[in-house]
């Protein structure tokens, strides 16, 4: 009877065995092992599916996802190096913060957290400059302006300290509503563009809303408060 037992736990041994060597064939003709099927997390993102059947180009044995690894292949991305907006990144040396794999062919891989960027941050000011001068990370701390400069709609007006009025969560300001229509202050937050300070202003603007005594500060008399492109008695109009 113990023989035959025994004989009975080694074929299950060995059929689980066998189940976990043995290959799956997916649609793309590459050979996967049910094992390595059964502990996949899920489709990589559409710029990595190259790299569906390379777990090693991302993960290494007792450490996980390596941070080396992703920048081997992202350092030298003209994406990043081209963009004054991206060169923060120079900085970071740990990328799982706010970029996460995994999701389906279709997600982007990007989940922006101010507040793991603050302790990446923190973490470089530490080792390079010494002890940081602030007892508890907050998203307020960080330069918004060095990051977010070229999408700054006030041009400076207001100064480089965003958080004043916006929250990291959005760029939305609850409660606030803009001056009446009728307002004749718009130049308190609103700068002209380059072009209203040379001769195409004259040429061309003030031609095509017949607003002739128009001065380049006193933006209520061509423009409506809904968009600087919607020009009164001319209706959509952008040349800028």
């Amino acid at each position: 009877m113990k023989s035959l037992a025994l004989a009975g736990l080694l074929v299950a041994l060995l059929i689980i065995i066998f189940t976990i060597v043995a290959p799956s064939t997916q649609s793309s003709g590459d050979e996967l092992s049910v094992w390595h099927t059964a502990v996949n997390p899920g489709p990589l993102s559409a710029a990595h599916t190259f790299l569906s059947n390379k777990c090693e180009s991302c993960h290494a044995p007792n450490r996980g996802i390596v941070a080396e690894k992703c920048i081997t292949c992202h350092a030298s991305s003209p994406e990043l190096l081209m963009n004054p907006v991206d060169s923060f990144h120079a900085h970071l040396s740990d990328c799982r913060g706010c970029h996460a794999e995994h999701q389906g062919n279709k997600a982007r891989p990007i989940h922006m957290d101010h507040g793991q960027l603050v302790k990446i941050s923190l973490k470089y000011v530490l080792e390079t400059e010494g002890p940081a001068q602030t007892d508890s990370p907050h998203p307020t701390r960080l330069d918004c302006h060095s990051c977010h400069a070229f999408q700054d709609k006030h041009q400076e007006y207001f100064g480089k300290n965003c958080a004043t009025c916006h929250s990291e969560k959005s760029w939305k300001i609850p409660g606030y509503l803009h001056p009446s229509p009728k307002s004749t202050n718009c130049s308190e937050c609103h700068k002209a563009p380059p072009s209203h300070r040379m001769e195409h202003f004259a040429m061309v603007d003030q031609s095509v809303t017949e607003e002739k005594e128009a001065r380049i500060d006193q933006c209520y008399r061509c423009h409506q408060t809904d968009s600087f492109n919607d020009i009164k008695g001319v209706g959509w109009f952008k040349m800028h």
